[in-house]
């Protein structure tokens, strides 16, 4: 019997069964995402559209197209692309690119926001929370839980409303973008911290493992802290890497060892312990100024299609 080919880095797939991420999150059975590499288990690194990442063998996977082929729901993958392309609101470029830490490799990654209009919501067949595509690197949310991630300090939103690099803006994405201070909070601590405490555990297992880490994702989760304390001492959001930039690609190039890497993570952490102390930032989002607008957003929109 021969064996089928393996899936190459970029493939669109969908999960067959339920699963759990590396944070041992579940996912759910029709998850989309894609194939970034090859799992030490003989399966696949999957990158789910939210963000996150998991591992699955060949079997607890289906190709997108040949699943919404046989699920008679092309035509629908069609329609959520079309939220995008006629409503995106805001489109900004994420990753290594906005941070200023990006390669002659590096992709760009472009993230959004759409807002469904009023009258999709009273259809049987709700707007989608979020739409991959249709653009290859390309990502969006509906404005609602756009809101509802940002204000649980969610980096990669936070990182999406203060990217340097806009790609698309509209009378409502502006209003959008005067609300960036009302997503800012000590949320931050918790999920910037807790994440890369997280993430540093498995770094750890792979190092004993595999005698390395992935440099790349260490630098990335090094520029999480730096950003944690930044926004924690001021109050305000930097994406830039600015100084720490030649250090965090000395991680990136591993030309940094690994003890050394530790002390710069721990020193973060102190350092962040301390910014908490005297953060200017308040203990929660201003959750009801968000809702307020995204109330205005919806009344706007029905008023808009009632005329």
């Amino acid at each position: 019997m021969t064996n089928s080919p393996r899936l190459p880095a970029g493939t669109q797939v969908v999960l067959r069964e339920a699963s759990l991420d590396h944070a041992g999150a579940r996912v759910q059975r029709g998850a989309t995402g894609r194939v970034i590499g090859d799992a030490e288990s003989g399966g696949y690194l999957i990158r789910l559209s939210d963000g996150r990442q998991l591992t699955a063998g060949r079997a607890e996977l289906a190709l997108r197209k040949a699943h919404q082929q046989a699920t008679g729901v092309g035509d629908a993958a069609t329609e959520d692309h079309r939220f995008v392309t006629d409503h995106t609101i805001y489109a900004a470029v994420v990753g290594s690119r906005a941070f200023g830490l990006d390669t002659a490799e590096s992709d760009t990654d472009v993230r959004g926001v759409y807002a469904a209009p009023a009258d999709a919501f009273w259809s049987l067949r709700k707007p989608p929370p979020h739409v991959d595509g249709p653009e290859p690197e390309q990502f969006s949310w509906e404005v609602e839980r756009f809101c509802e991630l940002a204000l649980k300090a969610n980096p990669n939103l936070l990182e999406v409303l203060h990217s340097p690099l806009v790609r698309t803006v509209t009378p409502l994405g502006e209003e959008l973008l005067e609300l960036r201070g009302a997503f800012l909070s000590q949320l931050v601590y918790q999920t910037y911290s807790g994440y890369v405490l997280s993430q540093f555990k498995k770094i750890e297992a792979d190092i004993r493992r595999d005698g390395e880490p992935r440099w790349k994702h260490v630098m990335h989760l090094l520029r999480l802290l730096l950003a944690c304390r930044d926004v924690l001492s001021t109050g305000s959001f930097r994406t830039d890497a600015g100084d720490n930039r030649e250090d965090l690609l000395r991680v990136r190039r591993g030309e940094r060892s690994w003890p050394e890497v530790e002390a710069w993570r721990l020193a973060l952490h102190a350092e962040i312990d301390d910014a908490l102390d005297r953060t200017p930032l308040p203990a929660g989002p201003d959750t009801k100024r968000v809702d307020d607008w995204l109330r205005s957003v919806r009344a706007r929109s029905a008023a808009e299609f009632l005329r």
